[in-house]
């Protein structure tokens, strides 16, 4: 009686761990691995666009309430054409002043037409190392 019993024992742990490797086996086929790796790809990529969305909604609502701060709403309209001539490339915009008791009406206004520098000088810049191994390798 207790040989048919552990052989039973026996015959059931076989097919346990048959399954179980079968099943392992099936896992690490290229299909199911790729599959796996799509999947992941698929959500990380989901998690990257709910990211993204939820900065641009972040920085609308921090540009909202900077304009609420600044009583900027409204400040800029575009010139007609024929008002000036621009150089190519700039912007048609001129600044109208902040309503009375807004804290924009505040500031000392501005004595020039231009607010951002026009031109800036270069840094020199390094020149790379030529394609190939660096000196500092140790493959040699």
């Amino acid at each position: 009686m207790a040989r048919i019993f552990w052989m039973a024992v026996g015959a059931g742990a076989t097919v346990w761990a048959m399954k179980k490797a079968n099943e392992a086996a099936q896992r690490l086929t290229p299909e199911s691995l790729s599959g796996t790796a799509a999947r992941g790809a698929l959500h990380l990529g989901d998690l990257a666009k709910q990211f993204a969305q939820d900065v641009r909604a972040g920085m609308a609502e921090r540009e909202e309430q900077l304009k609420d701060d600044l009583g900027l709403h409204g400040t800029a309209v575009v010139e007609p054409r024929s008002a000036r001539r621009v150089p190519r490339g700039e912007p048609q915009y001129r600044a109208i002043s902040a309503a009375p008791g807004s804290p924009a009406a505040a500031l000392p206004p501005s004595r020039s037409s231009r607010t951002t520098p026009q031109t800036t000088e270069e840094t020199p810049r390094r020149a790379l190392p030529p394609r190939g191994g660096t000196p500092n390798r140790k493959d040699h």
